[in-house]
């Protein structure tokens, strides 16, 4: 080899090994990034003050693939979580990787008590839940016996939804849990049949969309009732900075309110589009010819509907929703006031 040669090629080796040493740095300060101690997991990934941001964040939450996540991975979530507060970060855990923990984790534990939800319970449940229940509502609505089984499943179901995603971390005893479900489930059920009787007197169309009417009624009672110690007791209210300052009857009626319009935007779609586009299809030979395709088709465009307006409606308020404190209780903007006179608004987790 002429020396020329020899030359190049130790040149070439140099860049080879700049090249790879660049590399390694730039891996090392990638690492250093995604280790950083200073991302807030305690809020949403996405901005909150945006419709968009909280959509993103929903869609997310909502994933019905999170049902399916096993107990494993549940708990490898909340551990990655408590370990990452507590500022031990898992080797290689990269950025990505610790919002994927968040996500899961949100899906499945309860933001005030820190408990595990009951799998029916929570939001990731919404749309394999409904899109069967909602779909045989809307296809077994003729009858008597059949409306009041399906409202009393459809509000046996909305009671554990609204008890799992309850605001605050006051427990409920067991006989208060039973009065509200009694009181929620019969007020529902009777709303139904009434809403039912009117129904013989309407065109046929009309008479389908008896079942979504149903709903929204039975919502006004369901999520009151099961939440009625919130609006006994109130629910814990903070500053800016997470601080506790009491506890708010004012502040859980807003947030009532809000989960009940959202509850009832969610099932617009759902309730609204597949009985139009039913009424069409049940015209047409096929359907005719092939009845028993009633029931799958109308859960599949259920569920098509739910995919969508579970995510979008849980946005419409953001979770972590606020109030003036001149809209608290008197005592309680009069303690506001002695302990911390700067606070003009303060937050609350509204539920779901």
């Amino acid at each position: 080899m002429s020396r020329r040669q020899h030359r190049s090629t130790r040149l070439c080796c140099d860049i080879e090994r700049g090249h790879t040493s660049s590399t390694k740095q730039t891996r090392k300060a990638r690492m250093s990034e995604e280790l950083s101690l200073n991302i807030n997991i305690k809020e949403p990934r996405w901005d909150q003050g945006t419709f968009m941001g909280r959509a993103k964040h929903f869609f997310m939450v909502t994933d019905p693939r999170n049902v399916l996540l096993s107990s494993e991975t549940l708990e490898d979530a909340r551990v990655t979580m408590e370990n990452y507060r507590a500022g031990v970060v898992k080797p290689g855990l990269t950025e990505d990787e610790l919002w994927r923990a968040k996500y899961i984790y949100d899906s499945a534990f309860h933001p005030d008590t820190g408990e595990k939800m009951f799998v029916i319970g929570r939001m990731s449940a919404q749309v394999p839940m409904n899109m069967s229940i909602t779909g045989s509502m809307l296809t077994f609505y003729r009858t008597t016996p059949a409306v009041v089984f399906w409202q009393w499943v459809n509000q046996s179901f909305n009671a554990v939804v609204n008890y799992t995603n309850r605001s605050g971390d006051a427990p409920m005893t067991v006989n208060q849990l039973g009065a509200a479900y009694v009181s929620a489930t019969t007020g529902a059920v009777v709303t139904a049949l009434g809403l039912k009787s009117l129904a013989t007197r309407l065109p046929p169309i009309m008479s389908r969309f008896v079942p979504f009417a149903a709903v929204a009624a039975a919502n006004c009672i369901n999520i009151p009732f099961m939440r009625q110690r919130e609006l006994k007791y109130g629910i814990p209210v903070m500053d800016e900075n997470g601080n506790r300052l009491g506890e708010s009857p004012n502040a859980a009626k807003q947030a009532i309110i809000q989960v009940v319009v959202s509850r009832i935007g969610m099932a617009v779609p759902a309730m609204a589009i597949p009985p139009v586009i039913m009424n069409a299809l049940e015209k047409k030979a096929f359907m005719k010819r092939f009845p028993v395709l009633n029931a799958p088709i109308q859960v599949g465009l259920v569920g098509l509907c739910l995919v969508f307006a579970t995510p979008l409606c849980c946005a419409l308020f953001p979770q972590k929703s606020s109030m003036s404190v001149s809209g608290l209780e008197a005592d309680l903007q009069e303690r506001i006031r002695q302990t911390n006179p700067n606070t003009s608004t303060v937050y609350f987790n509204k539920g779901l």
